[in-house]
């Protein structure tokens, strides 16, 4: 155990990355307590300056290895695609440092049980950050379920799909897969939580074709189902086919109940853009005419309640409720989904790593 872990004081920050993913996540620690960003490693001069000056970071420097040498960072951020995370958290476990990973942990299973041994073998503290099991909406439904309000979870359903996958995404190279790796991890994560980790995944039966884009070399569409050892079913629904906009949803069934969320459809703002919106979410199909704003992305998509927990977690020096063994089981669920749609059978998921 490195840095100042268990001991209540201020986690000091070090992020990798000035994009996307990174944007989420300083606007999301501007509300929390408890953390300081020191620095900012970003390959972009430019960017990584525009980057620090807007969230008030004061440390730029241009690589991982500068970042992590530094005395003043306890926690190295990881957010960048996939392709870059075993070389990031390679670095990082070898300077002792915790770290959180954005998702997926790899480009398949064998990179996140790469992450994962050495995470293991450096015994540094380790985050998987999941935001969707810290998201609002199912963090109310798992206590409705924890409180048997539905009686015993039988299945699962969950959606996600956009039409603007980003551009690392539409490389396999990078991405390691389709829509079914880049949104599919959310889903597995959502299954595998209301199921119960108490019971193990055992197989997969996935179906995926490439019905809309040109654009890729993947599917771009896809379903899988999830049996568990008990029978009970998750139900992942993944698509970059759909034109609309960001579409998150969930169904949660149980034996003496139902619960639904709709993370981007059912937000409490409605309104028709005679003129161009600024803004309207992540992904939006259109700017004018009837639109959904989320007021809080950060919030609603789940990545204030992780990031408050992983700074509390590591404060208090206890193990945060995803780690990279949650990112290694999810990208092995999926390595299995693929297989099934090469076999057109049910696959076994192999998590011997764990």
């Amino acid at each position: 155990m490195t840095g100042r872990l268990g001991t209540g004081a201020p986690v000091r920050l070090g992020i990798v990355g000035a994009g996307f993913v990174a944007d989420f996540y300083l606007r999301a620690l501007g509300s929390i307590r408890g953390h300081d960003v020191t620095v900012v490693a970003a390959r972009s001069a430019e960017s990584g300056a525009a980057f620090a000056e807007r969230f008030g970071i004061p440390v730029v420097v241009s690589t991982v290895a500068e970042l992590v040498e530094r005395d003043d960072v306890d926690i190295v951020i990881v957010a960048l695609p996939q392709d870059q995370h075993v070389a990031v958290v390679t670095a990082a476990a070898a300077a002792g440092k915790g770290i959180i990973c954005t998702k997926p942990l790899g480009r398949n299973s064998a990179e996140a049980a790469e992450c994962l041994r050495l995470v293991r073998e450096a015994g540094v503290w380790h985050a998987y950050a999941e935001t969707e099991v810290f998201a609002p909406g199912l963090v109310k439904a798992k206590e409705l379920v924890d409180a048997g309000a539905v009686g015993r979870v039988t299945s699962v359903r969950a959606r996600e799909s956009h039409g603007h996958p980003h551009k690392h995404a539409r490389d396999v190279s990078r991405s390691g897969g389709g829509p079914l790796r880049a949104l599919g991890c959310h889903c597995v994560a959502i299954g595998r939580w209301f199921i119960g980790y108490d019971t193990a995944p055992k197989e997969v039966f996935a179906w995926g074709a490439r019905l809309s884009r040109d654009d890729v070399e993947t599917e771009d569409t896809a379903v899988a189902l999830i049996r568990f050892e008990d029978d009970r079913m998750a139900q992942v629904e993944v698509s970059w086919g759909h034109i609309a906009g960001l579409d998150v949803r969930n169904e949660i069934h149980g034996t003496a109940g139902w619960i639904g969320t709709d993370e981007t459809g059912e937000t409490g703002i409605r309104a028709f853009a005679g003129k161009p919106a600024d803004y309207v979410v992540e992904k939006a199909g259109a700017a004018t005419g009837w639109i959904t704003p989320v007021p809080d992305e950060p919030w609603v998509y789940g990545y204030h309640g992780e990031l408050t927990h992983f700074v509390e977690c590591y404060r208090a020096g206890v193990e945060p409720r995803q780690t990279f063994v949650d990112g290694y089981i999810d990208n092995a669920i999926i390595d299995a989904a693929y297989r099934s749609m090469e076999s057109g059978t049910w696959v076994p998921i192999d998590m011997s790593a764990v």
